[in-house]
């Protein structure tokens, strides 16, 4: 329950800080995890990607400003942190459907997206089979894409990236350089910062680093190995999402600072029994 408090708390911050610059760090210190680990947290319970919640919440205020006060446009666009009115326009429109100038008309439609908060469900229908595991630092080994846009954009391109690594044939010379546990083709998030995003399509390995590849060194740390079972990608995003609004809020873990893994195995990836690992990194309360 304290974690879920912790989360709370950053978005009551969030909520108290609308008018400023929202710090990302600041908000992720108040939840007690990572920037990284909090974006990916919160589009998982909420739903909703945290830059869109924060963009909603702001025009939701700007819109009661537009209808409720005298106040230039321009003056409401700088209140909530957009120097061009073009930026005020084009985000007031993505919510509302229309210009903030039409929304002082009487009788039009506006949305409203109430301050979320969270609280536990208990579900427990389905099982989560996991094991708890430590394990000693360790290489990977194979290709990398590095993203400096948010979070929840970058992993919109994931699937991409994932995509043209199979149809270029890399994944066959992965193979060969394969030969540590986990055995598996490997998807490392290895962004810690909430700024820039690095991920790799990589495998555990001792060998030495091919030329035409790059490597990272996985820091030692206590692991929460979940399987999963189903279709790709959508098992192992329904999986993800369970283990942080499920599983963990009553584990008696938090998040570690390390990065997110998740292994692939030999199979065929759209069968309804096709197996694979996620690995969360943990550290007890």
């Amino acid at each position: 329950m304290e974690w879920l408090e912790c989360l709370n708390e950053a978005v009551n911050y969030i909520e108290e800080n609308l008018e400023d610059e929202l710090d990302l760090d600041r908000i992720a210190q108040i939840a007690c995890c990572s920037p990284f680990h909090f974006q990916r947290m919160f589009s998982y319970i909420a739903d909703v990607p945290l830059s869109e919640y924060i963009r909603r919440r702001k025009m939701t205020k700007a819109a009661l400003d537009l209808q409720n006060s005298t106040d230039r446009i321009i003056d409401i666009a700088l209140k909530y942190g957009y120097e061009s009115p073009t930026a005020f326009n084009r985000a007031f429109q993505s919510v509302h459907g229309m210009a903030p100038s039409a929304a002082r008309a009487k009788g039009v439609t506006l949305k409203a997206f109430p301050p979320i908060s969270f609280k536990i469900t208990i579900k427990g229908d389905t099982e989560m089979n996991y094991r708890i595991e430590m394990k000693e630092a360790f290489k990977i080994v194979g290709i990398k894409k590095h993203y400096s846009m948010s979070i929840e954009e970058s992993f919109l391109n994931v699937p991409v990236f994932w995509q043209q690594t199979v149809q270029s044939g890399i994944i066959a010379k992965l193979c060969t350089l394969m030969n540590k546990e986990p055995l598996g083709i490997l998807g490392v998030s290895t962004c810690m910062n909430g700024k820039d995003f690095d991920y790799y399509i990589a495998v555990a390995s001792n060998q030495e680093t091919p030329k035409d590849m790059v490597d990272y060194i996985v820091p030692e740390s206590l692991w929460a190995v979940f399987e999963c079972i189903g279709a790709m990608p959508v098992a192992i995003q329904n999986l993800q999402k369970r283990i942080i609004s499920e599983w963990l809020p009553n584990s008696g873990y938090e998040y570690a600072n390390a990065p997110d893994i998740e292994v692939y195995f030999d199979g065929d990836q759209q069968a309804d029994n096709y197996k694979c690992e996620v690995w969360l990194p943990i550290v007890k309360k």
